[in-house]
């Protein structure tokens, strides 16, 4: 069937109207594009169709970089050039916030979109098929494994593993159908989080720890495939990046921003967000503060209190606030089950927050009715930033920017750095 696309969805989809006036969502189409598509089942409202040929091209087509696009789901916008694909980004967050209630009147900066090569942390399946092990992302829209061997967004240091990687997990008993690897690239090298659906053996703990000495991987770490647990298989030396010029050591599998630059962005960004001049005893609150990314920057500023409920990184969060001179201090607290009340708040000149993909619903009511300055809000979740955000415009704050960070490069995701304040 012959579609004409109108526009391009959340994921990346190019939106065309069907027969019946609902949508059709074919992927790898451009806005303005004639194409043939076959229709593939039904997608929410709609349809699904795969593209089966361009009859009309559009000029914001690109030539894929990567030989594994269109088939590995790591990638979606590889064939839009940079320059519309950021304004796509742009435009989605400045979407979100309209729903929100805050109109676009120049708010919203220019996306911050990372180069390719640089991402610092991959999670890889691993799959044994015929008793060779395969390694790389997820198929799009399946649980088949591409095997790589080569990316074009992480870092190459990362990708020189790929290949021993491969030959280690042909002897290891641990691995017998499926697993996962974790690559975190720190300041002290590349670390490496096993996740296997056996036991390790001793045999496997010794290749793994020669694995580490011949390709300079401070730490191997295993994990069963579904527990939270790790074990040390290897540990040549310490696990550490530096947040804010502060030393964090960093368990296994951690989370990081993805790249150096998109961390960069927001950490700029957040810190421009704040009022320019803070009382002498003022205090900043960080929440869902992780390992310390913007609690050890922030203290450049303030006094910061990070709140954190995991428990590896809070864990690293307060090992590194204890020997960072006093400027940082870490609390354990959910705050999805017990979040900061109204009084607890009042007591921060600005508060930042860089809640999970799901958001921080349960403690914006609180935020919202709070006498802070300044509300620093990191989302990765356009959808979630919207409808936290909301209960903000209802009580009466105003966003002074917004800045789009778009670290995951050729993908849908979008991360955002948003400031508010209460209007007068």
């Amino acid at each position: 069937m012959e579609f004409s696309i109108a526009r391009l969805g959340t994921a990346g989809d190019g939106i065309a109207a069907g027969a019946d006036g609902r949508p059709v969502f074919i992927p790898f189409a451009l806005p303005g594009e004639q194409v043939e598509a076959e229709p593939a089942g039904k997608q929410g409202e709609g349809q699904a169709a795969a593209l089966r040929t361009v009859l009309r091209a559009s000029s914001d087509r690109a030539v894929p970089p990567c030989p594994y696009f269109g088939h590995c789901g790591g990638c979606t916008m590889q064939h839009m050039a940079i320059p519309p694909y950021a304004a796509w980004k742009r435009a989605r967050l400045a979407e979100a916030l309209a729903r929100a209630g805050f109109a676009d009147d120049g708010a919203v900066a220019a996306p911050a979109v990372t180069p390719p090569h640089t991402r610092r942390r991959a999670d890889l399946a691993l799959r044994r098929e015929q008793g060779v092990p395969v390694l790389g992302f997820h198929a799009r829209a399946s649980g088949a494994v591409v095997d790589l061997d080569s990316c074009v967004v992480l870092d190459p240091a990362l990708v020189a593993l790929f290949a021993p990687l491969k030959q280690v997990l042909r002897s290891l008993s641990a691995f017998r159908r499926e697993g996962s690897a974790v690559l975190n690239l720190l300041d002290t090298g590349p670390d490496l989080l096993l996740r296997l659906d056996a036991e390790p053996s001793f045999a496997d703990r010794t290749l793994l720890a020669d694995f580490a000495r011949e390709h300079g991987i401070p730490r191997i770490a295993c994990a069963p495939l579904k527990g939270l647990v790790s074990e040390t298989m290897a540990q040549l030396g310490p696990a550490v990046i530096a947040l804010g010029g502060v030393p964090v050591p960093a368990a296994p599998g951690a989370f990081l921003q993805a790249t150096p630059q998109g961390e960069a962005a927001i950490v700029a960004a957040v810190l421009a967000g704040l009022p320019e001049k803070l009382p002498a005893k003022a205090r900043i609150a960080d929440l869902y503060a992780g390992l310390g990314t913007l609690s050890f920057p922030l203290a450049a500023r303030a006094r910061v209190a990070g709140y954190e409920s995991g428990p590896d990184a809070f864990a690293s969060l307060d090992a590194a606030a204890r020997k960072s001179g006093g400027r940082v201090e870490a609390f354990r607290r959910d705050l999805s089950r017990q979040p900061l009340t109204v009084k607890e708040l009042d007591a921060f000149a600005a508060v930042v927050l860089d809640p999970p993909y799901a958001g921080a619903i349960d403690q914006m009511p609180a935020l919202a009715k709070s006498r802070v300055q300044r509300i620093v809000y990191v989302s990765c979740n356009p959808v979630a930033l919207a409808r936290d955000t909301k209960l903000l415009h209802a009580a009466g704050w105003g966003l002074l920017r917004a800045t789009p960070v778009d670290q995951f490069l050729w993908s849908s995701q979008l991360e955002a750095v948003a400031v508010f304040a209460r209007q007068k």
